[in-house]
């Protein structure tokens, strides 16, 4: 009840210990007044880490006390201090889960909507009818949590399924919950598609990128912009399909393209677009810092196309996630959207 996360885990006591000693050691060094921002920066994460240590400290020293007054209301049989202890305890786990959603959305970005992007991977109608699942199953995320998700670009499959999709997702801490999502997901089954009934293995990547303020900085040269018209596919109406109201955006620089078509008018396509490629330029920035610098945070993870990070094998229920280790025996929930158990684990784990 006692050992609140001293060594590793979601608070780390004794790693910001260590970094605190550093910190402090750092600006006791007189040169350090010398770079103004440096110093600031210092005295900013000083601050925060005594905040954090202190907070700590505080809940783990009441619960101590708290195991001490309960020997004792137990051998005298003392109910109305039992009353209060299990007062005092909810309010530490009140506490502790502030702490925790703290931790799990410290970044900048974390309390924006999100654009979630899904690419059906190699393999035809396999990986393009996986890709749909993964449509329905985040769809359905943000239904059962209060999340409003607006579908603004599917390209259909060949056969059934999609090739890609965007959703556009708005809420508090959209993207805060669902960051961890980036990378490749796995589908193992047998395939409703193969008249043998054999095993198929298909991969599909979720791209997750936050949606970017008008206020937040982003410059775009509207040199650097091709911006396309086209007709829009799929229902919507015989006015979207026999208009140019589709609108397909590349930023020619770093090859980043987004499209939009959900809705009749293409200039609210075009604006819709605009800040697609906003939030997916904020995120290249960010990663090419990242890449400059060469040390990515402990609790980062790599990012690329090639990271697999979720297994679905239908025909032994099992769905697994690869960086936390957590597993459900029932994939048809988890494909129905309840994840939750997948992103708490690795937020909290900072994967």
């Amino acid at each position: 009840m006692i050992a609140l996360c001293r060594s590793g885990g979601i608070f780390d006591f004794d790693k910001k210990g260590l970094r605190l000693q550093e910190v402090l050691e750092a600006l006791n060094d007189p040169s350090v007044w010398e770079d103004l921002e440096k110093s600031q920066e210092l005295n900013k994460e000083r601050s925060k880490l005594e905040k954090s240590l202190n907070q700590i400290s505080s809940i783990e020293q009441r619960l101590q006390d708290s195991e001490v007054m309960l020997e004792l209301a137990v051998s005298e049989k003392e109910e109305e201090m039992l009353v209060e202890l299990a007062s005092e305890i909810e309010a530490c786990n009140q506490e502790i889960s502030a702490l925790e959603q703290q931790r799990m959305f410290s970044g900048e970005m974390d309390p924006s909507s999100a654009f979630l992007d899904i690419q059906a991977g190699s393999g035809g109608t396999e990986a393009q009818d996986w890709a749909n699942m993964l449509l329905r199953m985040y769809l359905r995320y943000c239904e059962s949590n209060n999340f409003n998700a607006e579908l603004i670009e599917s390209s259909p499959g060949e056969v059934a399924g999609i090739k890609s999709a965007t959703i556009h997702i708005t809420g508090d801490f959209a993207f805060g919950w669902l960051k961890t999502e980036t990378g490749v997901h796995r589908l193992v089954r047998k395939s409703p598609f193969d008249s043998g009934n054999r095993r198929h293995t298909s991969f599909a990547a979720v791209f997750v990128s936050p949606e970017i303020d008008d206020d937040i900085e982003i410059d775009v040269d509207p040199s650097d912009l091709r911006i396309d018209v086209y007709r829009a596919s799929g229902a919507g109406g015989q006015h979207v399909n026999t208009t140019e109201s589709a609108v397909r955006i590349t930023h020619v620089p770093t090859g980043l393209v987004v499209q939009c078509q959900n809705d009749r008018s293409q200039h609210k396509n075009k604006a819709t677009a605009m800040k697609q490629i906003r939030a997916k330029l904020y995120e290249h920035e960010f990663e090419k810092k990242l890449d400059q610098a060469q040390a990515l945070e402990e609790t980062k993870a790599d990012i690329g196309w090639g990271s697999q990070i979720r297994s679905y094998v239908l025909d032994q229920s099992r769905v697994k996630d690869l960086r936390t280790q957590i597993e459900s025996s029932n994939p048809e929930a988890i494909l129905d959207g309840n994840i939750n158990q997948f992103l708490e684990a690795s937020l909290k784990q900072g994967v």
